[in-house]
C-alpha cells in the first residue's frame, strides 16, 4: 500500500509518519502531484495559520489536485479546515470539499483550545471499534460548526465538528497521531479503508 503525506510546508509530518510506522506501514512525504494521485491513501496535515498554508498550496498547484483525488484522503487539524469552504483565519478561501465555513471560538472560552477532549456522536467507519466519549488531543482556535457532513462532535463552549466526511474525504480537527491508542486506531481504520 502506498501512503503519501502531502508535504507543502505546513504540517507536523514527522509525528504522522512515526504514527504510521508504529502501525507497520511506511509513508512517503511528497508534494509531487503524480505521486499523490497514484497513491492508495493520502494524508493532508496542517499546522499553522490558514492563509499562509493556503498560499503554499496555491503556489505548489496542490489546491487544484487535492479536491480531484479519488482514493481515501484524511485531512488533519488545519488540513481539515483548509478542506472547508473558507476560514475566518486570515479570511481564507478553502478547497470547498466540505460545505462548511470555519469560524473562531468566541471569547467565552479560552483560545486556543489545547489538550484532551471527548468525541461523541460517531458516525463513520473511521471510528470502527472506538466507543463514544473517548479522549482525543486538540490544539486549535478555529472550528467547523456542526453540519450535514459532521461524523463526530466535541464540546467546547458549544458543540462543533470534531470530524467531517464527504465521500472519500475525511477530516479530523483533532490530531490522531497525538491521541494515544484511540488516535492510533482511527489512523489504522483509515489505512484499512
Amino acid at each position: 500500500m502506498k501512503i503519501v503525506i502531502i508535504n507543502y510546508g505546513a504540517g507536523n509530518i514527522q509525528s504522522i509518519k512515526f504514527a504510521i510506522k508504529r502501525l507497520g506501514f511506511d509513508a512517503v512525504l511528497s508534494s509531487d502531484a503524480e505521486e499523490i494521485k497514484n497513491s492508495d491513501k493520502v494524508i493532508f496535515p496542517g499546522v499553522g495559520e490558514a492563509s499562509s498554508a493556503m498560499k503554499m498550496l496555491l503556489n505548489s498547484g496542490l489546491d487544484s489536485i487535492i479536491p480531484t483525488l479519488k482514493q481515501p484522503v484524511l485531512g488533519i487539524c488545519l488540513g481539515m479546515q483548509l478542506m472547508c469552504n473558507s476560514s475566518e483565519e486570515g479570511n481564507t478561501k478553502g478547497l470547498g470539499i466540505f460545505d462548511v465555513d470555519v469560524i473562531k471560538f468566541d471569547t467565552s472560552v479560552k483560545v486556543p483550545q489545547i489538550g484532551w477532549n471527548q468525541i461523541s456522536n460517531l458516525k463513520s467507519d473511521l471510528f470502527g471499534s472506538i466507543t463514544e466519549d473517548e479522549h482525543i488531543y486538540l490544539v486549535h482556535s478555529f472550528y467547523a460548526p456542526l453540519c450535514s457532513e459532521t461524523i463526530a462532535e466535541c464540546s467546547y463552549g458549544l458543540n462543533y465538528s470534531a470530524a467531517l466526511q464527504k465521500g472519500n474525504f475525511y477530516g479530523t480537527q483533532f490530531h490522531p497521531e497525538k491521541s494515544s491508542d484511540v488516535g492510533e486506531k482511527i489512523l489504522e481504520n483509515f489505512l484499512k479503508m
